[in-house]
């Protein structure tokens, strides 16, 4: 089914473009028509953030697409470079990025930043202290930014995912896996991943007009698997 999001000419940046959703979200966004600026790469330089939205120009739209393999290590077992190597890549650069970008959103008085977050942070997973503590931080910011920032008409949302196919957590040899497929089963309503194009359309509606009423909320993504 064709969409529809109203994103003609939107200038639009997206981080870590070739990794997590970014692919997707690129994909989908350009079909709308938006003018993508894509990021490649770290952003755990203190100095990364601004560049990247100094050298984009005029930003309408700002995907923080922030990602790395989940570490599985146990509470107690958690070392301080894990801790800091997590929350580096996940949660330092974001308020960056919004530091940068939002003096000319705010002369503006027009702009969005979607945060494409984690639903770890909503329900409990074993052995993964270090990246659901990280993926919290990032929606705890947006839900208060969201709120700060709602009177410059610039809407701060987050959708907050999990079980969306993709191959930084689910690569093909897990999606092939037997018991992957059970547990699918046992713990997603849905009963099948998320697809990738279903994920990116979800951003792309937060990107549109459509979304406008929307302030500091985060919409889960998970094929029921959190609500």
């Amino acid at each position: 089914m064709e969409m529809n999001f109203a994103l003609q000419d939107k200038r639009i940046v997206v981080t870590q473009a070739d990794e997590f959703m970014g692919p997707a979200i690129c994909t989908m966004l350009e079909r709308q028509g938006a003018v993508i600026r894509k990021h490649f790469g770290s952003l755990v330089d203190v100095q990364a953030s601004e560049q990247l939205i100094g050298d984009a120009g005029d930003v309408d739209i700002l995907i923080a697409n922030l990602a790395l393999p989940a570490p599985t290590t146990r509470a107690h077992e958690v070392s301080e470079e894990e801790w800091q190597e997590v929350f580096n890549v996940l949660v330092h650069p974001l308020p960056r990025l919004v530091r940068a970008v939002l003096p000319q959103m705010m002369a503006r008085k027009s702009g969005k930043i979607i945060v494409v977050g984690s639903a770890s942070a909503l329900r409990g997973i074993n052995r993964a202290s270090t990246y659901s503590a990280a993926r919290g931080a990032q929606l705890s910011y947006t839900q208060a930014i969201g709120v700060e920032l709602a009177p410059h008409n610039i809407q701060v949302n987050a959708i907050a995912q999990n079980f969306v196919d993709n191959p930084t957590y689910f690569p093909s040899e897990v999606e092939a896996n037997p018991r992957f497929q059970e547990r699918l089963k046992r713990e997603v309503p849905l009963g099948r991943l998320v697809a990738a194009e279903e994920d990116a359309a979800m951003v792309a509606y937060l990107c549109s007009d459509a979304a406008n009423c929307f302030v500091g909320q985060v919409f889960p993504v998970a094929g029921g698997w959190v609500v």
